[in-house]
């Protein structure tokens, strides 16, 4: 009796172990793998929700400052017979904008002839930027503290007020400078712009966000960090839109995400940066929790396992030697699933029981899967996106005889029938254009989009033939987007332009040749767009 119930403990204890191992091996296969992945994709979503932000705040301040090129434009203003009439002008403005906190017109003294709500009129502002700089050309200041306008100004929550200055000349109808018209926009609009786009993240995910002046000082986020200079290796980075695990000054690592201000159109932007950032241990929950469950469930089984092998005899020693033989193939990877293996009711339980277990392991390990393959493609073309090419290019590298083309991409023409017909059409435009643009293509050769209406063609060309096949793909890309689109009945029409460089043959690095490429992109379309031009057009090799 002893005997046979020595034998039952050790095989109950078989049977709990393997189902452990079982667990053990594939939970910590798909745990590595899935922190991984998991780590890539919420640090390019916080890279791209730094990008929406910087784009937003670029967007918003130039159209500020078109708002007020329209109203220097006016001849109530440029003939100023009427002050009331100006002063309500300028008070109507400020109703319909709420970022406006004041907005002057000043003589060409300085003196403020008319402004919102009368404040500081008779006031002389000679000596303040808004004026001094303002009568030059159109101004654009940085975030700064007003300590007499704040004093006049309503202030309901009674923190310091900070303004961002606005000012451009006023020209009377003979060209003379007559004045200039000035506007403080309240800095609280920049946290607005942040609340509307970035508090559900901020509240499901605990994600930060920082708003940093070019000098690196903190303009915009948590209170205890406002007006402190961040220093962090990252910010070193010339990229425009990217991310790493950083450490911060709470000694705490940080999946954190950067995007700097290229501007908007004429507004070339005050060089901020935004940063958010997100704790490395709540970024990796998801996979912490997965981890946990398929341990709570490989117990759980290994408990099930061990009573059925308490109840089994000797006779049952043989399948389930043949099911632990199988989990070994399983970990090497010679097979994919547990065989069904033949014999008693309770044997065969256990056998199906274990491959269900391996199924919805390996299901879960194929979800994460096509997980990753959502966040390497554009959801609105399909086509790969930054963090696809990337991966193609840093592949490329690593090629001991490889040479790329890269061909920058910018629709020209595409703003326009975004605004005429909307964003839906100009959504079913780009996608028309990637489809037309996949076409042009050879096998092995790869087109992504960088956003907005900017692409990017990275084709495999031969060293010798390398600038004939470049220019060949060009030309075949700028034929294919001259024909016509129809759009929801409608046809439109839009052009491209062209930039390109070779690599090795031009620059020994990707990015430096990408630098070019963008240089080159940039002539295209100075030289009359729907063109394309070549680095070695401009700088041919000595």
């Amino acid at each position: 009796m002893h005997a046979t119930r020595s034998l039952r403990s050790r095989f109950a204890l078989l049977i709990a172990l393997l189902a452990v191992t079982l667990c053990l091996l594939l939970g910590g296969a798909i745990y590595s793998e899935s922190s991984k992945r998991i780590r890539q994709e919420v640090g390019q979503q916080l890279a791209d929700l730094s990008y929406q932000m910087i784009e937003r705040l670029d967007r918003d301040m130039a159209n500020r400052a078109r708002m007020l090129d329209v109203l220097a434009s006016l001849n109530t203003l440029r003939e100023p017979d009427d002050l009331g009439q100006i002063r309500a002008l300028l008070d109507r403005m400020k109703s319909q904008f709420q970022s406006v906190a004041w907005t002057g017109y000043t003589d060409a003294e300085g003196n403020v002839l008319a402004a919102t709500g009368g404040v500081l009129e008779g006031a002389n502002i000679a000596q303040r930027p808004v004026f001094s700089e303002g009568i030059k050309g159109r101004f654009v200041g940085d975030v700064h503290e007003a300590v007499l306008l704040a004093k006049l100004l309503p202030n309901p929550t009674g923190e310091a007020m900070k303004f961002v200055d606005v000012a451009l000349p006023v020209n009377a109808l003979d060209g003379r400078v007559i004045g200039v018209l000035a506007t403080h926009l309240s800095w609280a609009w920049a946290d607005e712009v942040r609340r509307s786009l970035m508090l559900p993240q901020q509240e499901r995910n605990q994600v930060e966000f920082l708003v940093l002046s070019s000098d690196r000082r903190v303009l915009l986020g948590p209170k205890d960090m406002i007006g402190e200079r961040l220093d962090l290796p990252a910010l070193a980075d010339k990229r425009d839109n990217f991310w790493s695990v950083q450490e911060w000054s709470d000694e705490r690592l940080y999946l954190t995400g950067f995007a700097r201000s290229r501007g908007n159109g004429d507004y070339r932007g005050l060089g901020w940066t935004v940063v958010t950032r997100q704790q490395v241990d709540l970024a990796y929950a998801p996979a912490v929790e997965m981890g946990r469950d398929i341990l709570i469930w490989g117990a759980g089984l290994a408990l099930i396992f061990a009573a059925i092998g308490w109840l089994m005899t000797t006779y049952y020693t043989r399948p389930l030697r043949e099911i632990a033989a199988a989990a070994d193939r399983l970990s090497a990877g010679e097979i994919a699933v547990i065989p069904e293996v033949r014999g008693s009711r309770e044997i065969q339980s256990l056998s199906h029981s274990i491959r269900g277990m391996v199924e919805s392991l390996t299901q879960q390990k194929s979800e994460l899967g096509i997980m990753e393959n959502l966040a390497h493609h554009d959801p609105l073309t399909g086509l790969p996106n930054r963090a696809a090419l990337d991966k193609f290019l840093r592949y490329a590298q690593q090629q001991a005889h490889g040479t790329l083309a890269l061909l920058y991409l910018d629709l020209d023409g595409f703003k326009p029938i975004n605004d005429r017909f909307g964003h839906g059409v100009g959504d079913q435009l780009l996608r028309e254009v990637a489809i037309r643009l996949r076409a042009c293509l050879r096998d092995g050769d790869l087109v992504a989009r960088l956003g907005g209406d900017e692409f990017l063609m990275v084709l495999k060309v031969s060293k010798e033939d390398a600038p004939m096949q470049s220019e060949q793909i060009a030309a075949r890309a700028l034929r294919a987007l001259r024909e016509p689109f129809m759009l929801e009945s409608q046809q439109a029409q839009v052009g491209c332009s062209i930039g390109g460089a070779l690599w090795p043959l031009d620059a020994e690095g990707i990015e430096q040749a990408l630098e070019l490429a963008d240089q080159a992109l940039y002539r295209a379309k100075s030289a009359g767009r729907n063109r394309a031009e070549f680095h070695r057009q401009w700088a041919p090799a000595a």
